[in-house]
Formats: structure tokens, C-alpha cells, sequence
């Protein structure tokens, strides 16, 4: 894949490494039960997929494959890793050494949560507590690292000296995960109440499907997000 199938999000990425995929799968998944297949994609064949979205018929939207390649912290990845249909390979700490790369929030990201669990509200603070915040968060985990790099460097065993490492750590992971599960993912997690730093890259994670299956995720999109 080239680069325009990577996108950036601040100090991270995620690529589509990947994809065996395309509208002509879930026409073909779903007209198999018929003995029939379709040979190119016509107004019939869309409104099959728009009549699969809107009466949630999803196993059809499973026979493809999307393979991302993502980098971001280590708590961004724990939320997606919640998301348990699809396949996960992750960089392992035990047998590399961790690089030297954390996250850190731009001081307008720095927030305050108020409300009862499930209906948290999210609203800045002040530019003095702000800085403050990107200042402590850069500082404790470069604090962090020494610690881990001085362990290692003493022969501490790789696997036992990354405890002291922060969930700010940069992780990087293979993702493969059929459509009707990639549209779960979406649906939850760039939604408004997700929380902003995995919204940024499930925005990234359509924005690079979308082209792969372009009438599938606008059907998606017509039908609130709602998944098959």
C-alpha cells in the first residue's frame, strides 16, 4: 500500500495495510442463497445492499477482510481491543525493547469530566492548569523511560521492566476485521460520547475503508450508522 492509504493522527497512524473487499462481495455473499451471482455492480445491486443495511441483514457484510496496521498509546489501544470480533497482533514488550514514544495532549485537549458514569460531560480547563497538565504528563513519562531503559541496560529482563511504563506508551498492532464488525467498531466509536483520542483514529479507520466499499458505508451512513 502506498502512502495514501495512511493517515496520521498526531503522533501516530494507522494504514490500511490491506484489503480483500469490495460492494460485490455483500451482493454475491447474499445472493448465493438464490444459486445466483452478479458480475458488476448496477442500481439493482445497490439496492440490495441499501435493502441488507436497512433490514439488518448483516451476515452478508462479513465476507471481506480489512487489514489495518495501527500506531497509537497503549490506552487507545485497550479500548480497541475491547472490540473482540476481529484478529489483533501486537508489538510485544516482553522480547523488544519499548521506544522512547509517549503521548502527550495538546493543551487544548486537557479536560474536566463531570456528570454520572454514562452520561459524562467533557469541558476544557484553564490555560494554567492546561500547561501544567502537558507539562506533569511529559515529564512523569520521561521519568518513566529512564527508569525502564536503566533497568534494561542493568540485564532487568525486558518483560519485568516494562511495569513501569505509562498506558501513554506508543503501542503498533496488525487489525483484520470483516465490514459488519468494522462498521460496529465505527458506530461506537467515533460517535460524539467515545472518547476523543480513539474517535480520532476511527475517523482515520473510515475514512480509509469508505473508498474500499463505497455504497456499502453510504447505505451504512443513510441508516444512522446503525450496524447490520
Amino acid at each position: 500500500m502506498n502512502d495514501s492509504k495512511r493517515l496520521e493522527v498526531g503522533a501516530g497512524f494507522v494504514r490500511l495495510d490491506a484489503a480483500m473487499a469490495d460492494d460485490l462481495s455483500v451482493v454475491n455473499s447474499a445472493r448465493v442463497s438464490f444459486a445466483q451471482e452478479s458480475l458488476e455492480m448496477s442500481q439493482k445491486e445497490v439496492g440490495l445492499i441499501r435493502f441488507l443495511m436497512r433490514e439488518r441483514h448483516g451476515t452478508p457484510f462479513e465476507h471481506n477482510a480489512f487489514r489495518f496496521h495501527v500506531k497509537c498509546p497503549i490506552f487507545v489501544a485497550r479500548e480497541w481491543f475491547r472490540h473482540r470480533i476481529g484478529s489483533f497482533n501486537e508489538f510485544s514488550a516482553r522480547y523488544s525493547e519499548m521506544p522512547n514514544e509517549f503521548y502527550v495532549p495538546e493543551p487544548a485537549d486537557v479536560r474536566t469530566q463531570t456528570g454520572k458514569p454514562g452520561a459524562y460531560t467533557f469541558e476544557p480547563v484553564n490555560e494554567k492548569l492546561a500547561a501544567e497538565t502537558v507539562e506533569m504528563i511529559r515529564s512523569s513519562s520521561e521519568k518513566a523511560y529512564e527508569v525502564y531503559a536503566h533497568l534494561v541496560e542493568r540485564g532487568v529482563a525486558k518483560e519485568l521492566a516494562r511495569v513501569v511504563l505509562p498506558v501513554g506508551m506508543f503501542t503498533q498492532f496488525y487489525w483484520t476485521v470483516n465490514a459488519r464488525s468494522l462498521m460496529n467498531f465505527l458506530s461506537l466509536r467515533t460517535h460524539d460520547t467515545a472518547q476523543k483520542d480513539i474517535r480520532e483514529y476511527a475517523n482515520a479507520v473510515l475514512e480509509l475503508a469508505r473508498p474500499v466499499m463505497p455504497i456499502t458505508f453510504d447505505a451504512w451512513e443513510d441508516c444512522g450508522r446503525q450496524t447490520p
